[in-house]
Order: structure tokens, then C-alpha cells, then sequence
């Protein structure tokens, strides 16, 4: 009898069972809803700290201060302040929902002592970038908003380098895989890309999240790819292969620099939109703060929200497409079609693998486990007996 891959993929995302696929879907869906909860969330933050002039009466204090102290103090606790007031909303949908899901097993104490730690990064950083902001509006003029979208690359590329150096490992613990057949294929696999063998480490993932997952951050010098206890304590050889070959992926296509240049792209469309739109939103929320003001960060926040989620469907698309290639690349050098699809069929427990195509389109990053398991199986048709390809 001929192979089916149609069969084949309804066979592998079946075996979750009726009840886990309903979960799934429940989850997924739930999080979709997520989004726009989150951007009412965020209109609710603005509207409070408009309404009683936070940042304006921080401004008054802070009169006789320099200029740029001013503005960062300003746009640093703006973040801390918001962080503050969006607390309740944050355990609800990062720790209580993700817990009443089996996401997690994370005690609340760690998770706020770890969302403490993020507040104070994002508050220190996030401030020096609103601080850039608003120096090139106050010294670009009309075109602050071209040398923004520059600034957000340089931001984001700053971060990548020292994220996995200095950040990640605030969060979790990174060691280099036990010796072993894992380590010993992994290193196999590495070198086949050029990646040294020092840059595969395994994290304690399971901290935070029962979720089985690997990842590639840095970059240069400071790229690895990652991969968590989760993935390794569910996973057989030949499955955190197939994986780990998806990770490599990322790593050789060089998909953080196309995804520098795309955020970049991003940034600039959304800093020229906020300088056309920013004052309907500031009159909509009774602010009477000009976009080259600190205290006018609440609503330049919110319409980055809104933007955030006009752009989702775009944004979501060209990860897909990064996600695809990384697919291939697994495919094309490991040649394990079938452990790959088990592997993703264990990632089906918190992410729906069956949804509508304009539901993958709008809300999914990667493609859907059903698509990707497909793929596997056309796959496995067409190379039933290939050996792996040396990476390209």
C-alpha cells in the first residue's frame, strides 16, 4: 500500500484525543480574545494616568532637572507605574490562566519576583529608548520619525547581543547539554552548520512553563541555540534531532537580521503614523501633551498598542515564513519527518493544531501543527529513503 500523507497527518493529530484537542481550541481561542482584552487594558492605563495627570504632576516635580535626566525619569516610570497598575491583569493572564491550563507550574511568589526583575529591565531600558525618541523629535523635525526606525533597529540589536550574556540568565539557568547520545548528536549536528558546539545549552524551561519548547537568541558572538528541560524530558533522540535541526535553521538562515530589518520597517511606519494620528488620540483621551512630550507617553504607548494589533495578521505572516524555512532546513539535513511531526504534535497542547485559515493567518506565528505535520508527511513521500543533506 502506498504512503498517505493526508492519513498519515489526521492519524498523528488524532492521537491527542478528542479531549486535549478541545483544550487546545479553548486555549487558542482564549487567547485570541486575549489581544483585543489587552488593548482595553491598555486604553483603561492611559485613561488613568491622563485623567490624574501622573506623569504631568512628575513633570512639575522634576522642573529644575536637565532635560534628558527629566525625560528618562519620566518614560522610566511611566513603565513601572503602569506595570503597577496592570498587576492584577498580569497575574490573571500570565500566571492564573496559564496555571489553570497546566501551562505551568510556576508558585505566584517566583513569578512576581520575576516579573519584578522584568519591570525594573523594561522601566531602565525602555526609558533610554523613549529618551532617544524624543531627543530626534526635538532635534530631526519632521523626519524624527525615518531616524527612529533606525534607532529601533540599533535598540533591538543591542538587546539581542547582550540578552542572552546578561538578561536570560536572570530568568533561568543555562548549562551546556549533559554528556551523552544527546549532547554527542547535537554536537554532530552543530558542526554541520558551522555552529560551534559551545553554543548549544540546555535551560531550566520547566521554571516557567510546562511547555515544550527550544530557541535560538544572541547574536554574534552571542547567538546559541537553547533548548528547555521540557523538550529534553518529553522528547526521544531522534525527536529533539528533528527539533534541535528547526533551531539550526533559524541560526544558518540568518532569520534575527531579517527580523531586525523587518521590526526597523515596523518602527518607522509606526513612529510616521503616531506623528499624524497622536493628536486625535491625545484629544480622545484629554491629554493636552504634544508627541515630543514625556508626559504625552501614555498615549504614544496606547497607539502602539493599537498599532501592535492592527499589524498582527503582517507581523505573524513573515514569522510563519521564517518558521517554514527552519521546517525545511530540519527536513533537508536530519531526514526525520516522522519525529518531527511527534515532536509538534506535542506542542498541540497549547496551540491549536486545527484552526480556520483566516484564524492562522490573523493570529498564528507559526504555521498551524497540522500544516507543519503535513509538510513533514509530503515530505517523507518524497524522500522515503534520502539520506540527510549536508546543510547549505
Amino acid at each position: 500500500m502506498s504512503f498517505d500523507p493526508a492519513a498519515a497527518t489526521k492519524a498523528y493529530v488524532d492521537s491527542l484525543g478528542p479531549a486535549a484537542l478541545a483544550k487546545a481550541e479553548a486555549y487558542t481561542t482564549g487567547n485570541e480574545w486575549l489581544l483585543l482584552a489587552g488593548l482595553i487594558v491598555s486604553a483603561i492605563v492611559t485613561f488613568i494616568f491622563v485623567r490624574l495627570r501622573l506623569l504631568d504632576r512628575l513633570d512639575a516635580r522634576l522642573a529644575k532637572r536637565g532635560w534628558a535626566l527629566r525625560t528618562w525619569l519620566i518614560s522610566a516610570a511611566f513603565f513601572l507605574i503602569a506595570a503597577i497598575v496592570t498587576l492584577p491583569w498580569d497575574i490573571y493572564e500570565d500566571w492564573w490562566r496559564e496555571t489553570a491550563y497546566g501551562r505551568t507550574g510556576q508558585p505566584l511568589g517566583d513569578w512576581l519576583g520575576q516579573s519584578a526583575i522584568s519591570t525594573v529591565i523594561t522601566a531602565i531600558f525602555a526609558g533610554l529608548f523613549f529618551l532617544g525618541v524624543y531627543a530626534l523629535i526635538r532635534r530631526t523635525g519632521k523626519r524624527w520619525w525615518i531616524w527612529s526606525g533606525a534607532l529601533a533597529a540599533v535598540a533591538v540589536s543591542a538587546m539581542l547581543l547582550v540578552s542572552p550574556i546578561l538578561i536570560e540568565p536572570l530568568f533561568n539557568n543555562y548549562k551546556p547539554v549533559p554528556p551523552g547520545p544527546v549532547r554527542d548528536a547535537l554536537v554532530e549536528m552543530a558542526a554541520k552548520a558551522d555552529i560551534p558546539a559551545d553554543r548549544i545549552f540546555l535551560f531550566d524551561g520547566s521554571r516557567q512553563s510546562n511547555n515544550f519548547t527550544a530557541n535560538v537568541s544572541g547574536l554574534g558572538h552571542s547567538a546559541r541555540i537553547a533548548i528547555s528541560d521540557v523538550a529534553i524530558g518529553k522528547a526521544s533522540l531522534d525527536e529533539v534531532r528533528a527539533v534541535t535541526g528547526h533551531e539550526i535553521g533559524h541560526y544558518v538562515g540568518g532569520h534575527i537580521w531579517r527580523m531586525i530589518i523587518v521590526f526597523a520597517a515596523l518602527a518607522a511606519l509606526l513612529f510616521f503614523l503616531a506623528d499624524r494620528f497622536y493628536p486625535r488620540f491625545a484629544r480622545a483621551f484629554g491629554s493636552d501633551a504634544t508627541i515630543g512630550e514625556a508626559r504625552g507617553l501614555p498615549v504614544l504607548m496606547f497607539f502602539v498598542s493599537f498599532f501592535a494589533l492592527l499589524a498582527t495578521p503582517v507581523i505573524n505572516t513573515l514569522i510563519r515564513i521564517d518558521e517554514s524555512e527552519a521546517d525545511l532546513y530540519s527536513h533537508r539535513t536530519e531526514n526525520l519527518p516522522d519525529a518531527f511531526a511527534t515532536a509538534l504534535v506535542k506542542t498541540a497542547e497549547y496551540r491549536s493544531p486545527r484552526p480556520g485559515a483566516i484564524e492562522e493567518i490573523i493570529f498564528y506565528d507559526h504555521p498551524s501543527v497540522e500544516r507543519r505535520v503535513r509538510v513533514a508527511m509530503d515530505w517523507k513521500a518524497a524522500h522515503p529513503a534520502n539520506a540527510p543533506e549536508k546543510a547549505k
